[in-house]
């Protein structure tokens, strides 16, 4: 039992520190801004949703998924890391708000359904993934799940659950902040989250790249040499 807490405490440490709600909350902020308190709520439930769907799956079959598909998290991180930086360079442009968050037309009252789903496709990308629950939090899961007994995986999705607890409730009191702020201060933000977003993204390109190139240096050295003819 005292070892079950301890990796708790273990995992909640390593959750906090690597999906870091506190990291999340400007770039919610800044990704969210103009929408309503309501769009606001969904996109910040979904969003931890999506990151706690993507952790449970990867806690409880990460090494069947990258056996099957034959993914690295080197690979993994590349491909987020493209991603985010894209998402980072449109907000830098600002244009982050049209190009993931289309607005309803003036004068509708309620959104159509596909205007609506598209306003909150940002929880899931990239607000739950790869912000929230990126290569890190996937690694650190897969890492956490190899413990012999399934008790010690239920207690990582546990941990990560309070963590996305914590993500969605810092995420209710965006609006709070921007009201705060103000919308020319928040214009600022949002360039300036931009840029962080955009580095965030090419350090994790960097980091997979660094990750490949070492995989494939060991690989070669491990791989027997030809021995010179005449022995």
């Amino acid at each position: 039992m005292n070892d079950l807490i301890t990796f708790g405490l273990t995992a909640l440490a390593g959750y906090f520190a690597i999906a870091n709600p506190i990291s999340s909350t400007p770039i919610f902020i800044a990704l969210t801004s103009g929408e309503d308190q309501r769009i606001q709520r969904l996109i910040a439930q979904n969003s931890v949703l999506t990151a706690l769907t993507v952790v449970i799956l990867f806690s409880v079959a990460g090494k069947l998924i990258f056996e099957t598909f034959g993914v690295t998290i080197a690979a993994l991180r590349i491909a987020g890391g493209i991603l985010v930086s894209i998402i980072g360079f449109q907000m830098l442009q600002g244009r982050s708000s049209a190009a993931h968050i289309p607005h309803q037309v003036e004068g509708e009252g309620t959104p159509p359904p596909d205007v609506l789903q598209a306003r909150l496709s940002v929880a899931i990308s990239p607000l739950g993934m790869p912000m929230i629950a990126g290569p890190g939090t996937i690694a650190t899961a897969v890492s956490f799940s190899a413990h012999p007994g399934f008790a010690y995986t239920l207690v990582s999705i546990g941990a990560f659950a309070v963590i996305a607890g914590v993500t969605y409730l810092m995420f209710r009191q965006a609006h709070k902040i921007v009201r705060a702020l103000g919308q020319t201060n928040m214009t600022v933000i949002t360039r300036l989250m931009g840029l962080i977003v955009a580095t965030v993204g090419v350090e994790m390109v960097l980091t997979g790249t660094g990750e490949a190139i070492r995989a494939f240096i060991m690989t070669m050295q491990s791989m027997p040499m030809p021995r010179p003819d005449g022995f």
